[in-house]
């Protein structure tokens, strides 16, 4: 992809969840809720205060992040929808805790 976004903003792909539920059930396309997990694909340099000085961003390109339900602006790029949002909309990003636990 071929697309830097300005300030703070970051583009996000949606990690889609599973179709079945816990107990096994299938649900249909048109029930299903648009998932709030993604991948950041890019970042921008980061966004500017009162004195013009550049605050970098935390989220890094890879980053596997939540965000709300209604944040960012959808956009299609080389045929992939995409999520474009400012830093603000991210509320936090998923690390792998089962990878960090230690054998007792």
């Amino acid at each position: 992809m071929k697309f830097r976004p300005l300030h703070d903003r970051v583009v996000v792909k949606r990690i889609e969840a599973g179709q079945k539920t816990a107990g096994g059930v299938i649900i249909p396309d048109t029930a299903k809720e648009k998932p709030s997990q993604g991948e950041v694909i890019a970042v921008g340099p980061g966004g500017h205060d009162e004195s013009g000085k550049l605050l970098p961003i935390d989220i890094q390109v890879g980053d596997r992040v939540l965000f709300g339900k209604w944040s960012g602006t959808e956009v299609k790029i080389d045929g992939q929808e995409l999520l474009i949002m400012k830093e603000s909309d991210i509320m936090g990003v998923v690390t792998d805790v089962a990878g960090s636990k230690k054998a007792a």
